[in-house]
């Protein structure tokens, strides 16, 4: 909508305005405006319908959308580490009485993930001149973390409510943080890092002694990059030293082949698949490549249980110490004489 208004008679819900079509003289025009009034209460007071179904409740009515003023913009928006969708509307503005229904439920559908707000720019008019805000609706677009007045992006996608969580939800999946790559020492690691997750990315590394801490860094590096490039699909990751989990080895047949080795589990299908190719960034972008597609070989795990995990001091950064072997005084010790022939 432009800057400039269709005559409208605001009633008790600002987003959707009654047109009026009437006479414009001012005894007319007050007159329309004292029977929309008139009609709004009485249909308060009778228990009746206001004339708009929930479906036609702007952004600002709906449970999930936060209505958005000059004075907690700042503390709820710019001030937090959520993501937010926030939309500058007019309440005479049609597009943005189409838009509100969409609003809302697109407000439903992100809860948790992105939060959506309304701002009425003709009320709150330094924010809306602070974001520069000209049409209606403008949305502007906030990433997750530290944000000021430069961090607004403009939302470019489409207007219905599929189009909105659709942006939203690759926004999202862009700002969240790469996967922490977690070194498996306990069940209560397993469960916090994977039982959630659509897929469990384990991985079994050489033991210190035959990979020193230059080694085991470079392919913990390999591992954190695959994370980050398959963070979207929010996968959990695991790492552990060989023979630090016999059980796990065993039930995925990690380790038979050598070091470092790599499995994939599916921990609500107890169903597994395993790298077999070079433990290399090349060949695990491939070997996960195929299981993001569902392509790829996979197995049942045995027991369709996860095996008992051995609670195991983590990894402190360091080389691996070969142990000391004691020092045996011989001095005391005595030796056998044997005759000679």
């Amino acid at each position: 909508c432009s800057g400039v208004p269709d005559d409208q008679n605001l009633g008790a819900n600002k987003r959707s305005p009654v047109d009026y079509n009437g006479q414009r003289t001012a005894k007319d025009i007050a007159e329309g405006a004292l029977a929309e009034a008139k009609k709004k209460i009485k249909n308060v007071l009778g228990g009746g319908s206001s004339g708009s179904s929930s479906s036609d409740n702007g952004s600002s009515d709906s449970k999930d959308v936060v209505e958005l003023t000059d004075s907690n913009f700042d503390k709820l928006v710019l001030n937090s580490d959520d993501i937010w969708l926030v939309e500058f509307f007019a309440p005479w503005c049609g597009h943005c009485k189409n838009l509100a229904p969409h609003w809302a439920k697109a407000a439903s559908e992100l809860k948790g993930k992105v939060k959506l707000g309304a701002l009425d720019a003709t009320v709150h008019t330094i924010k809306a001149q602070q974001f520069g805000i000209q049409g209606y609706p403008t949305i502007k677009f906030f990433a997750g973390g530290p944000k000021d007045r430069d961090s607004a992006q403009e939302y470019d996608g489409g207007r219905t409510a599929s189009d909105i969580v659709n942006w939203a939800l690759e926004k999202h999946s862009e700002n969240i943080p790469a996967p922490e790559i977690v070194q498996l020492t306990s069940e209560e690691v397993t469960k916090k890092t994977c039982e959630e997750k659509p897929l469990c990315v384990v991985s079994v590394l050489p033991h210190i002694l035959d990979c020193d801490a230059a080694c085991r860094n470079n392919y913990l590096a390999i591992l954190a990059k695959m994370g980050e490039k398959y963070k979207k699909k929010q996968w959990g990751w695991l790492w552990s030293e060989g023979g630090a989990q016999p059980e796990i080895e065993s039930t995925l047949d990690i380790g038979g082949f050598g070091y470092p080795a790599m499995a994939v589990v599916n921990v609500k299908k107890m169903k597994y698949s395993l790298l077999r190719g070079a433990f290399s960034e090349e060949g695990i972008n491939e070997f996960l490549r195929d299981l993001s597609y569902g392509r790829g070989h996979t197995a049942p795990v045995k027991g369709a249980a996860l095996p008992k995990i051995h609670n195991v001091e983590p990894w402190d950064g360091k080389d691996g110490q070969l142990p000391e072997e004691e020092d045996i005084d011989l001095s005391d010790v005595d030796l056998d004489e044997k005759d000679e022939l």
